[in-house]
C-alpha cells in the first residue's frame, strides 16, 4: 500500500528539510529514485515529481543512472521556488499545499522510520479470495491423482 497523506507529508518534509545533513543525503537520493506510484495523494505526487525533476543532475549520457543535487544553494532554490510559486509544481497546487516544505518532520523520523517508509512504499496488499475459491482449490489439491511408479 503506497504512502498515505500523513506519511507522504513526512517524507516530503524529510526531503526538503534535512538535505544539508550528511547522514540523510544518501537516503534522500534513494527516495528521489523511487517511482511516483508510492505516493497516493495527487498533490503530494505532483510535489514529489517536481522535486525529483528539479533536483536531477544534468547527465550527458542517457545510459548513466540518475544522480541528484542534494545540499547547498541549488537544493534550497528548488524548494523555495516550490514554496513561493506553487503554480510551477502544478496548476492545481495552492500555497497551503506546499507550506509544510522545508520544515523538519520531527524526532520520530529516524532511520528505522525511513526503512519502514520504504517497505510501505512498495507494499502491495494481497487481494483476498472469496471463501468458495479457497475451498475449491483445497479440494483440487487433495484430489490430485497419484501415478504409481514402475520399479
Amino acid at each position: 500500500m503506497p504512502l498515505d497523506a500523513e506519511l507522504g507529508k513526512k517524507m516530503l518534509q524529510l526531503l526538503t528539510s534535512r538535505y544539508d545533513d550528511r547522514q540523510w543525503r544518501k537516503r534522500i537520493e534513494k527516495t528521489l529514485g523511487l517511482p511516483q506510484s508510492g505516493v497516493t495523494d495527487p498533490i503530494q505526487q505532483q510535489i514529489f515529481m517536481y522535486l525529483k525533476l528539479g533536483l536531477k543532475a544534468y547527465k550527458s549520457r542517457r545510459a548513466d543512472p540518475d544522480s541528484w543535487i542534494i545540499g547547498g544553494y541549488a537544493t534550497k532554490e528548488v524548494i523555495d521556488r516550490a514554496k513561493f510559486q506553487p503554480q510551477l509544481v502544478g496548476s492545481t497546487v495552492k500555497k497551503e499545499d506546499v507550506a509544510f516544505l522545508g520544515t523538519d518532520p520531527g524526532q520520530e523520523v529516524t532511520e528505522p522510520w525511513w526503512d519502514e517508509m520504504l517497505v510501505q512504499w512498495f507494499d502491495v496488499p494481497e487481494e483476498e479470495k472469496p471463501a468458495e475459491e479457497e475451498k475449491s482449490e483445497a479440494k483440487d489439491s487433495d484430489a490430485s491423482p497419484t501415478v504409481p511408479s514402475k520399479a
